[in-house]
């Protein structure tokens, strides 16, 4: 199957589909694809249809009977029978998707289908039925059956414990956001500081730009705080209330006045449990079920701290979610009176650095070292980068470690091949290698990890002066890493 020319990136999806609807063996298949919203699932499974002459069928929030009949209704326009389809229940549906790869691999797509399976919550266990091994329908058929859901927590217990279809499954592709360096190319933008920028507002969600934004983009440096005013604080454009829908489209989500107050908290810098419900004045007990649900939902994630156990911290996985509590949750009534954004804006650019942007920074700082750069730069491949907090015994302080880069444990301890800091608007200086050296050196004495090759890593925004750009020639373990070096060609 050729990818589509008009398709963003996408390869390793559209190269995974391809392998699962081409496969020539006998029996149908199921396959799962999951994901949150506005990522262009959609797209790729309509386009994949389309370029293997499929089924594609789109579920909306509908009565188990109106489905029926929308179903039958789309599938008799597919296959224009002798007579049209009317389903008395999903057996025979299923049964009717299966007999469409009787001749050959086809592809059978059924987006949103949490909607289908709330509606009917037996829809799973009679999916299974129909692909019962042994089953003349299954047998019989080489149908490749996709099911597609945006509700994260119900798509994540589809094939997982006792689900009814646990096992069946020969697919089950995530269709994440753009990274960013790909969000860069996909908003068209060459300069790396204007692309952090934009990525900590709209991330790597490819309809922010196209549909939500309708492809206005900054045009420079300089148009950034225009673009912010013009799209995102704008009340007219669809990213103005986004964030908003986002959590109310998610099925497990009821008082959302609580879930609202836990995404707020973490939005003003309150990373821990015990945080959240200092803020929102609550027992931590009372807030442990909001955060897991917000967990499932792919809307809050947890970080371990790499150098003490048990003391996990929470960021916001959807950066406009994030923007949007820090920025312009404070301030909504002001915001959707016409004319106010410019004016929100200018006295909110502080508060967007420190909580917004700052954060992101490191995030994405830790992601370049997983996924982007170069082993022999981190002295080997790393496991897992995360961040965490020493302890100094000596003078009772806690020192942050932005980027903590633990590799293969081929010993006794796990080596720490690299712990870094991560400034955006400070210039990068001796100091603050030093500090670095003396983190090691309590890591060291701690003995957790093997630190004979740890090397140290400074990442800045800003840049680095003089005397750290000499530190970093004359000493091998001591590494500078900027903008264009985090996005590389872009």
């Amino acid at each position: 199957m050729d990818k589509p020319a008009e398709m963003f990136d996408r390869a390793y999806e559209w190269s995974a589909l391809s392998r699962f609807i081409t496969d020539p063996q006998p029996g149908a298949t199921l396959g799962v694809v999951s994901g949150r919203r506005r990522q262009g699932k959609t797209f790729l499974l309509d386009a994949a249809c389309r370029a293997a002459g499929g089924f594609y069928f789109g579920a909306t929030e509908a009565a188990d009977a109106e489905s029926l009949r929308r179903i039958s209704t789309a599938l008799t326009a597919h296959v224009r029978p002798a007579s049209p389809f009317h389903f008395a229940d999903w057996s025979e549906a299923v049964d009717a998707l299966l007999a469409l790869g009787s001749d050959r691999p086809l592809p059978v797509v059924i987006d949103e289908f949490p909607y289908l399976a709330k509606a009917n919550p037996e829809l799973p266990s009679i999916i299974q039925e129909a692909l019962r091994p042994l089953r003349n329908q299954r047998t019989g058929s080489r149908t490749r059956l996709l099911l597609c859901g945006s509700a994260l927590s119900f798509m994540g217990r589809l094939l997982s414990g006792n689900a009814p279809l646990r096992g069946r499954a020969g697919l089950e592709v995530v269709v994440r956001p753009l990274d960013h360096r790909l969000a860069a190319q996909f908003w068209g933008i060459t300069d790396p500081h204007l692309a952090m920028k934009v990525n900590a507002i709209v991330g790597g969600t490819p309809a922010y730009r196209r549909e939500f934004a309708r492809g206005d983009t900054p045009a420079g440096p300089d148009d950034f705080d225009n673009w912010v005013v013009r799209t995102v604080l704008n009340p007219e454009t669809p990213l103005f209330r986004e964030a908003r829908y986002l959590l109310a489209e998610e099925p497990d989500l009821r008082d959302t006045a609580l879930y609202l107050s836990v995404l707020a908290a973490v939005a003003d810098g309150n990373a821990t449990r015990g945080c959240m419900a200092s803020y929102l004045e609550r027992k931590a007990t009372d807030i442990a079920h909001p955060i897991n649900v917000l967990e499932d939902a792919g809307l809050l994630r947890r970080d371990a701290d790499a150098f003490r156990d048990n003391r996990p911290t929470y960021r916001i996985a959807e950066p406009l979610i994030g923007f949007h509590h820090a920025i312009m949750r404070p301030v909504w009534d002001q915001l959707e009176r016409p004319g106010s954004a410019a004016r929100v804006w200018q006295a909110s650019r502080r508060r967007f650095v420190s909580n917004v942007l700052g954060p992101h920074f490191e995030q994405v700082c830790r992601g370049w070292a997983l996924h982007h750069a170069d082993p022999g730069l981190l002295g080997g491949l790393p496991a897992r980068v995360g961040h965490g907090t020493v302890h100094d015994s000596r003078t009772r302080t806690g020192h942050e470690v932005d980027v903590a880069v633990i590799g293969i444990a081929d010993g006794a301890k796990p080596p720490l091949l690299a712990i870094g800091e991560v400034k955006w608007n400070d210039t990068v200086g001796t100091a603050h290698i030093d500090r670095l050296r003396h983190i090691r050196g309590l890591v060291a004495q701690a003995g957790r990890y093997d630190t004979s090759g740890t090397r140290l890593f400074c990442f800045s925004g800003a840049g680095f002066n003089d005397k750290a750009r000499a530190v970093a020639e004359a000493e091998a373990d001591v590494q500078l890493i900027d903008l264009a070096t985090i996005y590389g060609e872009i």
